[in-house]
């Protein structure tokens, strides 16, 4: 019975100490994500693992997982313009590494290459782009602005073996002291917008005033012609007209009673 049980405990002790060793021989390499071996005879070696399990000599070599997603980056910069003026942006920035050349990155960066290069020199490119141009410019031009950082940032990111999915500008402003300028500018704009208005307005008073003159005086000059012709018979016209007018509405009216004419109205008034 003994040696039955310690058979048997050796059994279950050989078949512990299989699955230990398949154990450490295995490792698994989550979605999205790549692995880098590291042999402690030759080194990183130039293989990249993918998704899966994957085995391994145990001891020897050490398997590091790296993420290859996409994943964003804001970097802040504040740097002087062309004009010297004081700019604060932020730039936000997609990128991923490319998977066959984790083995370079890790060897030359390390595993968190996005905190090693990409402030750095993005910074560095904020820099050398603002200062090309005045502050004025960045606002107007900031689509030509955020094009340049692209490209330069895109040559840079690729010797680091990095890809860029996208590059933009988020944030965008100026010193309190260009700030106060460009809303006392705005102020003026529209205090002179305002002033134009006015000038229109009076100009086209104006105008009508000049125009209703001219009529005016064309009418007078009409009846004057018409005078000259006809003479006073234009006058006694509008005499009868006017006087047909009148008669119109006082007919109309009634608070206004008509009294024959002559004086023996009251004739027989008060006769017995």
């Amino acid at each position: 019975m003994d040696k039955a049980m310690r058979k048997l405990t050796w059994l279950g002790a050989g078949i512990a100490g299989v699955g230990a060793c398949v154990q450490s021989c295995l490792y698994n390499v989550d979605g999205g994500h790549r692995a880098v071996i590291y042999d402690y005879t030759r080194g990183v070696l130039p293989d990249v693992k993918g998704e899966g399990t994957h085995f391994r000599i145990p001891i020897v070599q050490r398997p590091i997982i790296m993420d290859a997603r996409t994943r964003p980056r804001n970097v802040h910069a504040s740097t002087p313009s062309k004009d010297l003026q004081t700019v604060n942006i932020t730039l936000r920035v997609l990128f991923r590494p490319v998977p066959e050349k984790l083995p370079q990155i890790y060897t030359q960066i390390g595993v968190n290459y996005d905190d090693v290069v990409l402030p750095s020199y993005t910074f560095e490119l904020l820099r050398a782009v603002v200062a090309q141009f005045d502050a004025s410019e960045l606002i107007s031009q900031r689509e030509i602005v955020s094009q340049q950082i692209n490209e330069l940032l895109a040559k840079r990111a690729e010797e680091s073996h990095l890809l860029l999915d996208d590059v933009s500008l988020t944030h965008l402003t100026f010193g309190k002291e260009f700030t106060h300028a460009v809303e006392l500018k705005q102020v003026a704009q529209q205090e002179a917008e305002r002033a134009r208005y006015v000038v229109e307005k009076a100009e086209q008073i104006k105008q009508a005033s000049i125009i209703s003159a001219q009529g005016d005086s064309q009418a007078a000059e009409m009846l004057s012609t018409a005078f000259q012709t006809v003479g006073d018979s234009l006058i006694e016209l509008r005499k009868l007209e006017a006087a047909e007018e009148i008669a119109e509405n006082l007919a109309v009216s009634p608070n206004v009673t008509y009294l024959p004419g002559g004086n023996k109205m009251l004739l027989n008034v008060g006769a017995r």
